[in-house]
């Protein structure tokens, strides 16, 4: 599959691992929180981030299985620092405890990835009652990004060293709903669609990105702020899309990404030097690309961040 090696300007491809994007980095020094990070490309970045000398905080949902992660990590790499803590993305609550329990530790933080999510569910609410996909995968990002962003500039500053907000993205995105985000029908049952829904939860985590990049450039804060697409990858994502699950389990080995290959993207973003001073950028096969009209849209941004505000309130 000559095409999928192709090289962008970056010099990664499709191809590339993220062990491969990230070799000869050393984060040491670097401290990150990486949501999801149980299961699929989660695990693997925080794999990833862990061998480069990241200490590496794991946002689960489950703590059994975030601790067996924990455990495997450093059973592979007996020096690595890595921790883990109980988080929900979909009950607002959840988050609070998080950000709270982790600013009062007095960890420093460099680098947020928000990478956890959920994918074409059925119709169901949050403990918010906010429709269960957008409160997931963008809503619960969207306050945890907001209630550690102090520690993340107090840390810059301390340490004169630039932080990374990654928000893990799709080019779903392009088959949100018409109007790209549902304001006034976000709870809307009838007109729900599972794979329109979460095409709107991806546009929201662009959009968040968009306007975090453009209010942190603004306050003249050393932090950037990207999404990205990590590429189609045989995961857990699948298993509410019936036969289609199958499917994927079947032949996704000969034509998706693994998960290793998926984690390249994401990896790349937080760690690379590339990468440094570069915010408000969309990202896909470890190159910078370019999301829809809606995605790009600085007004949609704007008034996402705002009624995203007023239901974290």
């Amino acid at each position: 599959m000559w095409l999928f090696k192709r090289k962008g300007e970056s010099g990664f491809s499709y191809s590339n691992t993220a062990e491969e994007v990230t070799n000869g980095i050393d984060g040491s020094g670097l401290t990150a929180i990486v949501t999801g990070a149980s299961s699929g490309i989660g695990s693997e970045t925080a794999r990833v981030l862990a061998l480069r000398g990241v200490h590496v905080v794991m946002g689960v949902r489950n703590m059994d299985a975030g601790r067996k992660v924990k455990d495997e990590i450093i059973k592979e790499i007996p020096n690595a620092k890595v921790d883990a803590m109980e988080l929900d993305l979909s009950s607002l609550e959840s988050v609070k405890k998080f950000a709270s329990d982790y600013t009062s530790s007095g960890r420093p933080l460099n680098l947020l990835i928000n990478n956890a999510g959920i994918m074409a569910t059925p119709y169901m609410l949050s403990k918010d009652n906010v429709e269960l996909q957008f409160a997931t995968n963008h809503l619960g990002h969207f306050l945890l990004a907001h209630l550690l962003l102090d520690t993340m500039k107090n840390t810059s500053r301390q340490a004169k060293r630039e932080g990374r907000i990654v928000n893990v993205s799709s080019e779903a995105h392009r088959f949100a709903y018409r109007e790209g985000i549902k304001f006034d029908k976000i709870n809307d049952k009838e007109g729900y669609s599972s794979f329109g829904a979460y095409g709107q939860s991806k546009l929201a985590n662009i959009l968040h990105a968009n306007e975090l990049a453009r209010r942190l450039k603004e306050g003249g804060e050393n932090i950037t702020a990207n999404s990205l697409h990590p590429g189609s990858i045989t995961t857990n994502l699948f298993r509410h899309m019936g036969i289609f699950d199958g499917v994927i389990s079947s032949v996704g080995k000969l034509v998706l990404k693994s998960v290793p290959q998926g984690a390249s993207t994401t990896c790349y973003v937080a760690l690379h030097p590339q990468v440094a001073g570069v915010s408000g950028k969309y990202f896909m096969d470890n190159n910078v690309a370019t999301p829809t009209a809606q995605g790009s849209d600085p007004d949609l941004a704007k008034r996402l961040w705002d009624f995203s505000m007023n239901l974290v309130k």
